[in-house]
């Protein structure tokens, strides 16, 4: 068989045929891609093999799964591990290709919902590691590695502040790997709601630290044990002011100086990898 041909019978008769960029699920994932938000029902847009592998192995609920005609291979391999009530449709590679914003589509995308986290149940967690506060952030791949990390080395969760590329972007999705379907993330990108953030972990007694790229503690220097979060700005501007004033520390990554600064993404990965060689020395 091969990529091109059908699905086995017996997987068959669970897809549903749509004609037409004009149906209204088509629509939907359409525009939930477009706007890179949650739907109104609150579900996410999906797309890749690997995502949607993994979205099923963290246990998201399926809303609709949608397979490109071309790839409808792909049915044999995703089917049996999704649950019988939820919606397959088989679509017509020019609608497929027109609903996803990848340039190379791999043939299978899906509305999913999983779990949201609230402050309180990300807080508790502070003893799993220092959670992370993303204020500025606009490029995807750099939010994506900063989530994929913070499951990797130990987070209390994520929280996407204001100025910061959505969470729901089929690119950060893409480079979490996975992680944002498991890590808890907390989204206050109103400048109201991400001060709200701030006086609560200065309430709980949670400990402030800023990344800087050119002053501050030598991470290996700071004391990163503890209730903590850690602040990480602007690719290229750095923390707002005003944000950078509220700090207890400012933390820096020793590097070359003939290097301006370090990528978001690996500056965040360094302090969360520290952070957690800090707790296990402890």
């Amino acid at each position: 068989m091969t990529k091109t041909s059908a699905p086995a019978s017996e997987h068959r008769e669970r897809l549903r045929r749509v004609e037409g960029r004009h149906n209204a699920a088509i629509k939907e994932l359409r525009q939930a891609f477009a706007h890179a938000e949650r739907t109104a029902s609150g579900d996410c847009a999906i797309e890749g093999l690997r995502i949607v592998e993994e979205a099923i192995r963290s246990g998201l609920r399926f809303r609709s799964v949608f397979f490109k005609e071309s790839a409808a291979n792909l049915a044999e391999r995703l089917l049996p591990q999704i649950g019988a009530q939820v919606d397959t449709l088989l679509v017509s590679d020019s609608v497929f290709d027109g609903a996803v914003p990848s340039e190379t589509p791999q043939g299978v995308a899906a509305l999913v919902r999983w779990k949201e986290f609230s402050l309180d149940e990300t807080l508790e967690r502070l003893q799993i590691g220092p959670l992370l506060v993303v204020v500025g952030l606009q490029d995807p791949g750099n939010l994506g590695t900063i989530l994929r990390s913070a499951e990797a080395f130990g987070s209390a969760g994520v929280v996407v502040g204001e100025g910061t590329v959505s969470p729901f972007n089929a690119k950060v999705i893409r480079a979490s790997a996975g992680s944002i379907f498991r890590l808890p993330v907390v989204v206050a990108r109103a400048a109201s709601e991400l001060e709200r953030v701030c006086e609560r972990l200065r309430r709980d007694g949670v400990r402030l630290f800023a990344t800087s790229s050119h002053k501050g503690t030598p991470i290996d220097q700071a004391l990163l044990t503890g209730k903590q979060a850690v602040l990480i700005g602007n690719e290229g501007s750095g923390l707002p002011r005003g944000l950078m004033s509220q700090a207890d520390e400012l933390i820096a990554i020793p590097h070359a100086t003939q290097v301006e600064s370090l990528n978001a993404g690996v500056a965040a990965s360094i302090v969360l990898y520290e952070a957690g060689r800090q707790r296990r020395s402890a």
